[in-house]
């Protein structure tokens, strides 16, 4: 992008960005993520267990994601972040309540299709809104302000949650909930975006809209984006969240901190991390400017994969990796909104940009399971070493196919 777009952005935040930056600290996953899986393990859980709810959520994701989508372009981006919004905030109640994997199992299902309902909406609003304003260029940079704003609340979250982690592990669920329906609030107040009310999205039927997907999905400069990101990228990142807090847990202990000591630990780390990724996220519009689209995915995949895979070897090396690996992984997930939203009309967009969230789920699903596979027959640590050599011998494989993005 060029630098002229910079100047424009004394503008922010608008009425409208402002909102956004309000629900985006709503999120409140950083309560519960520091001790989730240590909650789940709890439960009795085993990491087999583990990595099928995941799957199940994915797979939930890839069954739900173009309807959820067509949803949001029918009765409007607003109307679906609530509709999720609240489901959500539901679920998480549950979550914190259960005690059996297959309670557990049937609430995947719903969070998955919460998330359904935002996913694509939440882009498509905001891209959309940013168009009124003349200003769609701005996507990347509001977006990942957008994401700053999250981290650094989840910053304060995450220590809280580990806290409370410590107590009683359900707890960081329920206050998680409690903050969701905070964002429920914020949502009632905002508008849907002139762009979305004067186009003919609520009019779409459901079969242009697959035309629509196979129609971008047919575009090269598109569709190596969608084998480059969202399958091969996301699916072995994915797997750093998964296994953060095992991994963490045996690196610490060896390194001498007692296990009673691991959640507030965790609590901090999850701080920290999310500091470095709101710092990250502030400048994703900087790093597009200066550094590019082409860049900035040629070299990141190497150079992630080429840490996962060194755990292997040094597992100290775990403690850099996950306290960059948010961070980097909402930055690409920015840039990478702001190339697909570049290329893609008002009309469907909420249909397309969930068919990209389905593609990524169904590909996540065989590294999930056949992760949780290998780390019950070895452990996460080793999980993630291999995970991180696919990436990069994949990404090899990728770049003599085709290169993956232009500016």
């Amino acid at each position: 992008m060029a630098e002229t777009g910079t100047a424009d952005r004394s503008w922010f935040p608008s009425s409208s960005v402002g909102k956004y930056y309000l629900y985006k600290a709503t999120k409140a996953v950083e309560f519960y993520r520091p001790v989730m899986y240590l909650f789940f393990l709890q439960q009795g859980l085993n990491f087999t267990q583990i990595a099928t709810l995941e799957a199940i959520y994915n797979l939930t994701t890839v069954l739900g994601e173009v309807p959820t989508g067509y949803v949001g372009d029918r009765v409007g981006r607003r109307n679906s972040l609530l509709a999720g919004t609240v489901l959500i905030a539901l679920t998480l109640v549950g979550i914190g309540l259960a005690s059996s994997f297959l309670a557990l199992a049937g609430l995947y299902v719903c969070w998955s299709m919460g998330y359904n309902f935002r996913s694509g909406s939440e882009d498509a609003w905001l891209y959309d809104t940013l168009t009124d304003d003349l200003a769609e260029e701005e996507f990347a940079h509001v977006r990942g302000r957008g994401e700053s704003v999250s981290l650094a609340v989840g910053a304060g979250a995450a220590v809280a949650g580990g806290a409370l982690g410590s107590v009683d592990l359900s707890y960081p669920w329920f206050v998680a909930a409690g903050v969701t329906a905070v964002g429920v609030l914020v949502l009632l107040t905002v508008e849907e975006s002139d762009t979305y009310e004067a186009s003919a999205a609520d009019a779409l039927g459901f079969r242009e809209s697959l035309t629509l997907i196979r129609s971008m999905l047919g575009r090269r400069d598109i569709r190596a984006l969608v084998v480059y990101y969202y399958v091969l990228y996301a699916a072995v990142t994915y797997l750093v969240f998964v296994y953060l807090q095992p991994v963490f847990e045996t690196v610490v202990v060896d390194l001498g901190v007692a296990p009673a000591q691991v959640e507030p630990l965790l609590g901090a780390f999850y701080a920290a991390y999310s500091l470095v990724g709101a710092g990250l996220s502030y400048y994703t519009g900087t790093i597009e400017d200066r550094i590019g689209l082409r860049t900035w995915f040629l070299v990141l995949p190497f150079a992630v994969g080429g840490a996962l895979a060194g755990l292997y070897f040094l597992p100290i090396l775990a403690l850099p990796a996950f306290l960059f690996a948010r961070g980097l992984a909402d930055v690409t997930r920015s840039l990478a909104g702001q190339y697909v939203n570049d290329r893609i009309d008002t009309v469907g967009r909420a249909t397309t940009l969930s068919a990209l969230a389905m593609v990524s789920g169904l590909t996540v699903v065989p590294f999930q399971l056949g992760s949780g596979v290998l780390s019950d027959a070895t452990t996460p640590l080793v999980a993630l070493a291999v995970s991180g050599a696919v990436l990069v011998v994949g990404s090899a494989l990728i770049l003599l196919w085709e290169v993956p993005v232009a500016e």
